[in-house]
């Protein structure tokens, strides 16, 4: 029986790899490929992205248009109806001393807690929250859930 492992190609010979950088004789001998003198002839050298031999360099000339909000974002934390439904009991109330204890948010949340609306909670519950999704808010609704949008303290 013939496996893939066991087939070979007759169709044309292997190509031998050039050695280089082995003396002048060997056609590849001398600066090896590499040209002459510099920092990129010599050994382990990698060249900086953007590099440009020393003139300056294309991102320094080009002018800085715009505003990026992405230095002032503060990345919120999310809790879905289902994880409320598995952590909690009736009665109890969700905010984020709760879920801080529990293990279900980080020490430090600056973008303040958004309840979404995954899966469903039957539970009687008190939730405090900064934010809440469309869908999460009509299923409190629906199941006559207490909810409570709280302010975003300072951090």
């Amino acid at each position: 029986m013939l496996n893939l492992s066991q087939l070979t190609n007759t169709s044309r010979p292997p190509k031998k790899s050039r050695r280089i950088g082995r003396g002048i004789g060997s056609k590849r001998g001398g600066h090896a490929g590499r040209g002459g003198k510099g920092d990129s002839h010599r050994n382990g050298y990698q060249k900086r992205f953007g590099y440009e031999g020393g003139q300056v360099p294309l991102y320094r000339k080009l002018p800085i248009r715009g505003f990026t909000r992405g230095t002032f974002v503060k990345p919120v934390t999310e809790v879905t109806l289902s994880l409320i439904e598995t952590y909690y009991k009736a009665g109890e109330t969700v905010n984020a001393e709760t879920l801080r204890e529990k293990g279900l948010i980080p020490r430090r949340n600056p973008g303040g807690i958004k309840i979404l609306g995954t899966g469903d909670l039957t539970k009687k519950v008190k939730i405090e929250a900064h934010r809440i999704t469309a869908g999460a808010e009509a299923k409190l609704n629906e199941q006559k859930i207490h909810f409570t949008k709280v302010p975003l303290a300072k951090v």
